[in-house]
């Protein structure tokens, strides 16, 4: 595998990055420019790896990475898109149209994904998600070429409005940042919650303080709590609720209770309910070869985005190893079958080539010294998404 990294400027990223580069040293050396093998592919990840939510894209980097290693039929170029629209579709422009690309994946964002995604597949590259999931391209903006490795962006929240109902939350106030993922957040979970809101409000992307939304959660009358805020902003807005003294029960996807935030979290989310469609301790081979690998490789454990990125790069690698990427129509059969150990256990596609799978709960717990989490239910099972019948491929 040849690894080429940009546009990562961070002292403490320049320090990962040559690791990776040493680490695989060997396989860029006799890696080739121009392959002449239909079984190898080109491919551009476009994530976001500095300045606020770095870790989701280093993590879904470092998953996809680990799944390749070894692996010389698969070049793949890393960019930075630094959570910006603008930088993300100039780096589409350039992987297209400079690097040659065959495959793009990587983008964290849905705001993001809906500046890149439409314009990269109809120019016939294949659009491999790793993570975002918006609605419009779930639906009528469904696309050939498109896959979503990840979930519908709706999923979480869905099972989380589930899990609402079945502890008899009445009054939930409900927030999420203003973006398309947010708005698909809210939606997701009003579709199964069954009670009343209390408020329901939209934040401002990369928000930092909350005491305005927390003064409204207080004077609600709400039973619940309810929030998607992925990243820093989920750190931020559970920290200051807990120092809030507020004594609601909050339930959230698993974005604002994943690994990679819960050790900056701390005691504030020990007890919450989250909901995933992964978990370390989902108990088949490729999850806890997929666990042990990333905690030897890293030194950390795994997130849920590190795995979405580890699952994404092995569904890759069992297309490649049937058929071409140059024969389109062979490689989309090859991709749809997904014949591959997925970390998740049973994983498929449906005819919006969006995941078929459980959703589950989870509960933060401590184990020694590392805030983690553990399945306690499933939440839906074998669930797909709302949108799949709008889909006309």
């Amino acid at each position: 595998m040849r690894i080429l990294l940009t546009a990562l400027n961070m002292f403490w990223e320049e320090q990962k990055v040559k690791k990776l580069i040493s680490m695989f040293a060997l396989s860029a050396v006799i890696a080739l420019p121009v392959f002449a093998d239909d079984h190898k592919a080109k491919v551009g990840m476009i994530t976001t790896l500095s300045g606020g939510g770095s870790g989701l894209g280093i993590d879904v980097r470092d998953g996809f990475l680990l799944a390749l290693k070894g692996n010389n039929d698969i070049e793949v170029v890393i960019e930075d898109d630094q959570r910006k629209p603008d930088i993300a579709v100039q780096l589409a422009d350039k992987m297209i149209q400079s690097e040659k690309v065959d495959i793009l994946t990587g983008i964290i964002w849905s705001n993001l994904a809906m500046a890149v995604v439409p314009a990269a597949v109809n120019q016939g590259k294949i659009y491999l998600s790793p993570n975002a999931g918006p609605s419009a391209l779930a639906g009528a903006g469904c696309h050939k070429n498109y896959f979503n490795v990840a979930w519908q962006n709706d999923n979480l929240h869905e099972a989380a409005g589930g899990y609402a109902n079945s502890e008899g939350y009445k009054n939930s106030f409900i927030m999420a940042p203003n973006y398309p993922a947010g708005k698909d957040a809210l939606t997701g979970y009003k579709r199964f919650y069954e009670g009343e809101l209390a408020g329901e409000i939209y934040t401002k992307l990369g928000q930092k303080d909350y005491a305005a939304e927390i003064a409204q959660i207080r004077a609600s009358g709400a039973d619940s709590v309810f929030f998607f805020l992925p990243g820093g902003m989920g750190i931020g807005f559970m920290k200051q609720f807990a120092q809030s003294g507020i004594d609601l029960p909050v339930v959230g996807p698993a974005f604002s209770f994943d690994q990679g935030i819960l050790q900056a979290v701390g005691a504030a989310a020990m007890g919450v309910k989250n909901t995933s469609q992964w978990s370390k301790d989902l108990d088949n081979d490729a999850n806890v070869k997929f666990v042990a690998d990333f905690q030897a490789e890293y030194g950390r454990l795994p997130s849920l985005y590190a795995s979405q990125g580890y699952d994404t790069a092995n569904l890759l690698a069992s297309a490649l190893k049937t058929t071409s990427v140059n024969d389109q129509d062979a490689f989309r059969k090859a991709l749809k079958k997904a014949d591959f150990a997925s970390t998740r256990g049973s994983f498929s596609f449906d005819t919006n080539n969006h995941p078929i799978q459980d959703i589950y709960v989870r509960e933060v717990i401590k184990e020694g010294d590392i805030f983690t989490n553990k399945i306690v239910a499933t939440g839906l099972k074998d669930r797909s998404n709302a949108y799949v019948s709008e889909c006309k491929m």
